[in-house]
């Protein structure tokens, strides 16, 4: 998979799919910690699909952060959100995995840095630096 953008919003969404576009390759699309419950995973899913139209050729995954709540995660996969982030104690995680997989979904175990958005004032330009290597700029994990 690319390296991962993360995303606050549909214009996030979009900088990233046209910066892998323009560059040709895949991309990674992780909402902020926590999102699924200050966004929720119908409004994540909707920003997706809305991003995709414009780019729909460009790979990609979407992950939603559901930060330490077992009830987003579990609502996020009841969604169809097919690639979740939780931080659980490992035998609560191990059965949201095991729910995961019952539903075709897996949860995002990427450590790797990534590119946050957040107050960015070129998020294009700043997509194509990170998804084309460049080490520089803001990225976290």
């Amino acid at each position: 998979m690319g390296r991962t953008v993360i995303i606050h919003d549909l214009d996030h969404a979009r900088s990233a799919l046209r910066a892998a576009a323009d560059l040709g390759v895949r991309v990674r699309l992780r909402s902020a910690f926590g999102a699924a419950a200050y966004l929720g995973a119908l409004a994540f899913r909707e920003i997706i699909a809305a991003a995709r139209t414009d780019f729909p050729a460009v790979g990609y995954e979407a992950v939603l952060d559901c930060g330490e709540d077992v009830g987003e995660a579990l609502a996020a996969l009841r969604h169809g959100i097919k690639c979740i982030r939780v931080n659980l104690r490992n035998d609560v995680r191990a059965k949201v995995v095991d729910i995961a997989e019952q539903v075709g979904a897996t949860l995002d175990e990427d450590q790797s840095p990534a590119l946050d958005l957040l107050d960015c004032e070129a998020p294009v330009q700043a997509c194509r630096n990170w998804l084309a290597g460049d080490e520089g700029g803001a990225a976290e994990n």
